[in-house]
C-alpha cells in the first residue's frame, strides 16, 4: 500500500519530464498559448496575472523539481512573446515562437531582438546549479551609493554596470558572459542594478529595458548597444575614455613632448612597448591621473622610435615606464617588469604626481602641495619662491630648482609663484602695500586651517647666490628644531587659475564627445529612451523664445515709460559706473537708487522697515548735494547687489533738528560727536555724515567724514599751512582778493569731495557686522521737528 503511495508521485514526475521533453524537442515550435494556459483572446491582464503565478511556481529558487529550470524559461520566453503585440501577432499569424528577424552586420556583431548577442551565447550548461546569480550583493549598486560614490569616483575611472532583474529571460543568457567579461577586464569598476529593487536608480540612468549594459564616465552614462563579448565590451570601454589621453611619441616629436612641462606644470611620463596598441591599463592609468601627469607611449616595433630607445638604453624584453621632471636627458624614476600589475602602477605614479618645484598655479595644487596641518607629527612646510617669469629672473629660478632637487626631507615641499599671475598672494606674504613688483623672495610657510590661515616668515631676498642657498639652509635647520620662528600670520586668498583660459578649449573637447554620443544615441536607441534628451532641448528653447519676446517688450515698455518720467525725475550726475537715480523704478546696472528721506517717506524707509533691512542715509545740504551724492554713489555702488541695503539721503537744511535729536537719543551720544563739539560754542556740521539705520532692531552706526586730499598734496598743503601761517596768507589775501575767493571756492569743494574717501570701508565693516551700534528708544517724528520756514 505504501509502495503503491509513492508510485503515484514519482509516475506524476517522470510524466512531466516527459512531456517537457516532448514539448522541448517533440515539435518544432512551442505554444505559448498552451504553456501559459490562456485562450487566444485572453487580455493583456489576464496574461500577466497568470504569467506572475506561474513564475512564482516554477522559479528555480521556490521548485526543487529537475525540470523546473527548463519550464521557467519556457514561461518566460511565452510571456516574452504574448505580452509583444507584435510578437503574438507574427505567431498567430504564422506560427513562428522566435524572432526569425534577418541578422544585419553591425559594428560589433549580429543583433537578436533588443539586446545583442553572440551566437555562441545560446549553449550553456542550464541543468548546473550555480550557472547564474540573482543577486550579487558585492557589485549590487543602490541609488544613493551611486550618487555619493559612482559618479565621483567616475572622474578618475570608468564603471560598466549591468541592469538586470528576477524575472529576465534574456538576463539569464548574458550571466556567464559578464562574469567571464568583468573577471577578464579586472581593472574595470562594475556594478549590478536590480530594476525590480532598485527601480528609481534604473529610471535615473535611463535604462528602460533588461538586460542592457552601460558605462559611467565623467558623470555621464553611455549605452552598450552591441554583442556581449568580451572584445566588444572591451573596445566600449575604450571608446568611452576621451581622446587625446595618450600622445604617440617618436624620435621627431620626444623633445617636444617632454618640453612641455614648463608650460603644463606636470611631469611626462612614457611607456616603451613593442604592441602597437597604447594597451588598455595605460589608457585607464593616464585618466585617472590626467590632471597630475602628461602620457606618452612609444611603440618598439616602429622604426621611427630607435633613437628614444637607444638614447634611455630601453630593454626589448618587458614594458618599461619612464617618469621626466624638469630635467628632460634623465628620467626621475623608472619601472620596467612583464605584465605590470595595476597596483604597482598606481603607486609608481602617485610618487611622481609633482614636479621637484611645481608652479602654483590655482588652489587645488596649492591644497595638495601645502595640506592644512592636522596634526604636529604630520607638519607640511612649503618653501615658497615669489619670482617672475621675465627672461631676467631665470638664473634665480633655475637656482631655485636646483636647491629642491637636493632636498631629501619628507616635511619640505618646494614650489615657486609668479608674482604677476598671483599678485594677493605674493602681497600678503612679502608684505608689500603699493602692490610693485618686488624683486625675487623666499618664503616659508605651514597652512592652519581650511579657511586660509598660515603662519610664514619671510627668509631672504633670492637672486642664487652660494650666500642666499646657505642662509635657506640655515633657516630650514632652525625650522625643524623649533617651528615657532614664524612669526607671521595671515589669511591667505584663493589662488588664482591660471589655466582658466584653456577652459574654452575643454570645453569644445568636451562638447565634440558629447556630440558623438548623442548621434550614437539616435543610431541605437529608442523613442523613449531618447525622450529625456529631447524634452531637454525643446525646454531650452522654450525658455530661450521665452525670455527674447519677454525681454523685447518690456524693453519697448520701459522706453515708453522713461520719456516722461525723465522729465520730471532729477537728474545726477553721470560719467562714473555709479551714478544716481532718483526714480522709483527697480535699479539697473549702473545705477544707484537713492531717494529723498522726507515726511512722506519717513514711515516706509525707516520706521517700517522689514526686518533685517537697513537703510544707508547719506546727509547733505542743498550746495553740496551734487557733489555728495556723485561721491556716495560711486562709493556704495560695490554693496547695491544686496536686497537688505537701501539708499536715501536727507537735506540737514530742512531737517537739521532731526539730526540733532536723533543723537540725542542714542547711547554714548557724548562719544559719537564730542569731537566735533567744540566745547557746545559751535555748531555742529552734519554734511557727509552717513547713517545706517535698522528701523526694526531701533540702532543706527554713524560715519563721520574724513578728509584725506590724497590726489592733490598742494592743495590739502596750503589748506594745512592756514592754521599756523595765518599772518602771511592774510597779507595774501588783502593783495589779491580776487584770487581768494577762487581759491577758496575750490577748496570748499575739494573738501565735500574727499569727505565720503573711506565710505567703501566702512561699508565693509557695516556688511561684517564689526561696527559698533548705538541703539535709541524710538525714532524721532520727522515732520514734527521740520523747520518752519
Amino acid at each position: 500500500m505504501a509502495g503503491s503511495k509513492m508510485s503515484v508521485p514519482l509516475a506524476a514526475v517522470v510524466l512531466l519530464y516527459v512531456l517537457l521533453a516532448e514539448s522541448t524537442h517533440g515539435g518544432p515550435e512551442m505554444d505559448p498559448y498552451k504553456i501559459l494556459g490562456v485562450t487566444r483572446s485572453a487580455s493583456q491582464a489576464e496574461i500577466k496575472k497568470v504569467y506572475k503565478r506561474l513564475a512564482k511556481e516554477w522559479h528555480p529558487d521556490k521548485n526543487k523539481n529537475p525540470g523546473a529550470e527548463d519550464m521557467f524559461i519556457k514561461i518566460t520566453k511565452s510571456y516574452e512573446i504574448l505580452s509583444s503585440e507584435d510578437k503574438r501577432a507574427n505567431f498567430d499569424r504564422y506560427g513562428q515562437t522566435d524572432d526569425t528577424q534577418p541578422y544585419g552586420n553591425g559594428r560589433y556583431g549580429h543583433r537578436h531582438d533588443s539586446f545583442y548577442f553572440d551566437e555562441s551565447f545560446f549553449n550553456f550548461p542550464f541543468n548546473s546549479k550555480n550557472h547564474r546569480d540573482f543577486a550579487d550583493s558585492k557589485y549590487t549598486l543602490h541609488f544613493n551609493q551611486y550618487v555619493s560614490d559612482v559618479v565621483p569616483e567616475s572622474y578618475k575611472r570608468p564603471y560598466l554596470i549591468k541592469i538586470t532583474s528576477d524575472w529576465c529571460f534574456s538576463c539569464i543568457h548574458i550571466e556567464p558572459v559578464w562574469k567571464e567579461v568583468v573577471a577578464a577586464l579586472f581593472e574595470i569598476e562594475q556594478g549590478v542594478v536590480d530594476v525590480g529593487y532598485e527601480r528609481r536608480l534604473a529610471n535615473h540612468l535611463g535604462a528602460h529595458r533588461t538586460p542592457s549594459i552601460l558605462g559611467v564616465i565623467n558623470g555621464k552614462v553611455t549605452f552598450f548597444h552591441y554583442a556581449v563579448a568580451k572584445e566588444h565590451l572591451r573596445q566600449f570601454v575604450e571608446d568611452l575614455l576621451p581622446q587625446r589621453l595618450v600622445e604617440r611619441v617618436t624620435d621627431k616629436n620626444d623633445l617636444q613632448f617632454l618640453n612641455s612641462w614648463h608650460e603644463l606644470n606636470k611631469p611626462h611620463v612614457l611607456l616603451f612597448d613593442q604592441v602597437p596598441a597604447v594597451p588598455l591599463l595605460y589608457k585607464l592609468t593616464a585618466f585617472a591621473y590626467k590632471d597630475y601627469l602628461q602620457f606618452g607611449y612609444v611603440d618598439q616595433g616602429l622604426s621611427e622610435t630607435a633613437n628614444l630607445q637607444k638614447q634611455f638604453n630601453i630593454n626589448t624584453y618587458a614594458p618599461t615606464m619612464l617618469v621626466f621632471k624638469e630635467n628632460i636627458d634623465k628620467p626621475a624614476d623608472i619601472i620596467q617588469a612583464k605584465g605590470m600589475k595595476k597596483q604597482i602602477i598606481d603607486e609608481f605614479m602617485a610618487n611622481n604626481k609633482f614636479l621637484l618645484a611645481p608652479r602654483l598655479v590655482n588652489q587645488k595644487l596649492f591644497d595638495e602641495l601645502c595640506p592644512v596641518k592636522q596634526f604636529h607629527r604630520r607638519r607640511k612646510y612649503c618653501v615658497l619662491l615669489i619670482t617672475g617669469d621675465e627672461e631676467t629672473f631665470s638664473f634665480g629660478n633655475q637656482a631655485f630648482l636646483s636647491f629642491a632637487s637636493t632636498n631629501t626631507k619628507e616635511v619640505v615641499r618646494f614650489a615657486y609663484v609668479y608674482q604677476r599671475l598671483q599678485q594677493q598672494l605674493c602681497d600678503i606674504l612679502m608684505q608689500n602695500k603699493d602692490s610693485a613688483q618686488s624683486p625675487p623672495q623666499v618664503v616659508i610657510l605651514e597652512r592652519r586651517n581650511a579657511a586660509g590661515k598660515a603662519l610664514f616668515k619671510p627668509v631672504t631676498a633670492w637672486n642664487g647666490s652660494v650666500e642666499d642657498k646657505q642662509r635657506l639652509v640655515e633657516e630650514l635647520e632652525r625650522l625643524q628644531k623649533d617651528p615657532s620662528i614664524l612669526i607671521h600670520d595671515a589669511m591667505l586668498p584663493e589662488l588664482n587659475n591660471e589655466f582658466a583660459s584653456m577652459f574654452i578649449i575643454r570645453w569644445i573637447y568636451a562638447s565634440y564627445d558629447y556630440l558623438s554620443e548623442v548621434i550614437d544615441d539616435i543610431l541605437h536607441n529608442n523613442w523613449r529612451e531618447m525622450m529625456p534628451l529631447l524634452s531637454l532641448i525643446f525646454s531650452a528653447l522654450f525658455i530661450l523664445f521665452g525670455t527674447v519676446v519677454i525681454q523685447a517688450f518690456s524693453d519697448s515698455s520701459e522706453d515708453k515709460q522713461t520719456k516722461p518720467k525723465a522729465k520730471d525725475g532729477t537728474k545726477a550726475e553721470n560719467g562714473s559706473s555709479g551714478s544716481v537715480t532718483t526714480s522709483s523704478r527697480p535699479p539697473k546696472k549702473n545705477f544707484v537708487e537713492v531717494t529723498e528721506l522726507t515726511d512722506i517717506t519717513y514711515m516706509s524707509n525707516l520706521v517700517k522697515l522689514r526686518p533685517g533691512h537697513m537703510n544707508i542715509v547719506l546727509v547733505l545740504t542743498d550746495a553740496s548735494k551734487n557733489i555728495l551724492l556723485s561721491k556716495f554713489a560711486k562709493e556704495v555702488y560695490s554693496f547695491t547687489g544686496s536686497l537688505t541695503l537701501h539708499f536715501s539721503f536727507l537735506n540737514i537744511d530742512k531737517h537739521s533738528e532731526w539730526m540733532s535729536t536723533l543723537l540725542e537719543y542714542a547711547q554714548d551720544t557724548m562719544q559719537i560727536d564730542a569731537d566735533e563739539d567744540d566745547g557746545g560754542n559751535r555748531k555742529i556740521d552734519y554734511t557727509g555724515y552717513v547713517l545706517a539705520l535698522n528701523g526694526h532692531k531701533k540702532y543706527l552706526c554713524l560715519f563721520k567724514p574724513v578728509y584725506t586730499g590724497e590726489d592733490l598734496d598742494s592743495k590739502s598743503s596750503e589748506d594745512e599751512g592756514g592754521a599756523s601761517g595765518g599772518r602771511s596768507r592774510s597779507s595774501s589775501r588783502d593783495d589779491h582778493p580776487p584770487r581768494k575767493s577762487n581759491r577758496s571756492r575750490s577748496l570748499s569743494t575739494l573738501q565735500i569731495h574727499h569727505k565720503l574717501d573711506r565710505l567703501g570701508l566702512w561699508m565693509e565693516r557695516l556688511m561684517e557686522g564689526t561696527l559698533p551700534r548705538y541703539y535709541i528708544p524710538a525714532w524721532p517724528g520727522l515732520e514734527k521737528i521740520t523747520p518752519s520756514k
